[in-house]
C-alpha cells in the first residue's frame, strides 16, 4: 500500500527516477512513486517537477522525456551522471583555442551544461548554455584540446 512521505523525500526520489531512468510523463511518474511505496497525486508531482527545474528535453530520435536542469549549487553530480547526460545528448563538439563548442539537440543544451557545472570538471572554468548549443570555456591552465578529450571520453568510453 501506498504511503504519503515528506514533501524533501518525495522530491528526492523525483530526482532519483528522472535521472535513472526515462520518465516520458507525469502519470509514468504518479506510477513509479506508487511502485515505490510512495502515494502523490499528479498534481503534486506537477508542483515538484516544477519546483525541481525538471524540464521536457527531446532525445536525438524525438523521443521526449523529463531530465533535471539543476540541484542545489553544494551538491556536485557524480561524474557517472555527466557520462550519462554527454552520451545521450552530446552530438558533436569543435575547438577553439580556449572554447569548445558542443551541440545538443534542440532544447537539450541547459541539461548538459547544468552537468558539467555541477561536476566541476578539471579545467572547465563555465558553459554558457543556448537551445542546442553549449559554449565551454577552458581554465587558463588548461586548453580547449584538452577538455574536449576529456568530454569525448565520458561520451565515447
Amino acid at each position: 500500500m501506498a504511503r504519503r512521505v515528506a514533501k524533501a523525500e518525495r522530491q528526492h526520489l523525483v530526482c532519483e527516477l528522472i535521472e535513472g531512468g526515462d520518465v516520458h510523463n507525469q502519470r509514468e511518474l504518479v506510477d513509479a512513486l506508487a511502485e515505490r511505496g510512495v502515494s502523490a497525486t499528479q498534481a503534486t508531482v506537477s508542483r515538484d517537477l516544477e519546483e525541481l527545474g525538471a524540464l521536457k528535453v527531446r532525445r536525438p530520435g524525438g523521443e521526449s522525456v523529463y531530465a533535471i536542469a539543476e540541484v542545489p549549487g553544494t551538491q556536485a553530480a557524480p561524474s557517472e551522471q555527466l557520462r550519462k547526460v554527454c552520451r545521450e545528448w552530446v552530438v558533436s563538439s569543435v575547438v577553439s583555442g580556449n572554447l569548445v563548442v558542443l551541440r545538443t539537440p534542440p532544447g537539450s543544451a541547459h541539461v548538459v551544461a547544468a552537468a558539467l557545472d555541477r561536476v566541476r570538471l578539471d579545467g572547465v572554468a563555465g558553459t554558457v548554455a543556448g537551445d542546442d548549443t553549449i559554449l565551454v570555456v577552458a581554465e587558463e591552465t588548461s586548453s580547449g584540446a584538452a577538455v574536449a578529450d576529456r568530454l569525448d571520453e565520458l561520451r565515447d568510453g
